[in-house]
């Protein structure tokens, strides 16, 4: 069991309708994905070639740092706002799509690219099950 799990599982009120398993692999995809875009923007930096890569550095923040306030919001309940929730979740989806795309052309050339698309792919996926599964 993940901490997240555990903290779910610990809070002291119902959490509504919410389906635990998707909250807990959204807020896990989210934080993996802000560490990930993280790392590969450094790594760009890095790279010889660093001027060709200024978008996909500027993406990858952009979706390190939404990735990270989404997963940071998921795990507060008390007050929850739905409204909120579904802007935040539609917001990070957007940003791992385009990171995911950004990063996905510079895959064949970067690895770092490669595993950084994968990790948007994953948040955008869960991104979009919690949303359905809120609806």
């Amino acid at each position: 069991m993940s901490h997240i799990t555990s903290m779910l599982e610990t809070y002291p009120k119902d959490l509504g309708g919410v389906d635990r398993q998707k909250l807990a692999d959204c807020i896990a995809a989210c934080f993996e994905c802000a560490q990930t875009c993280t790392a590969c923007a450094d790594a760009c930096l890095s790279e010889d070639m660093v001027a060709e890569l200024t978008k996909c550095i500027r993406t990858n923040l952009d979706c390190a740092d939404i990735c990270a306030t989404t997963g940071t919001v998921l795990s507060r309940h008390t007050g929850y706002d739905a409204n909120i929730t579904r802007a935040l979740l539609e917001a990070c989806r957007t940003a791992c799509k385009a990171c995911g795309d950004e990063c996905g052309q510079h895959a064949g050339m970067h690895e770092h690219c490669r595993v950084c698309a994968e990790a948007c792919r994953r948040c955008e996926q869960a991104c979009a099950e919690l949303l359905s599964s809120l609806a």
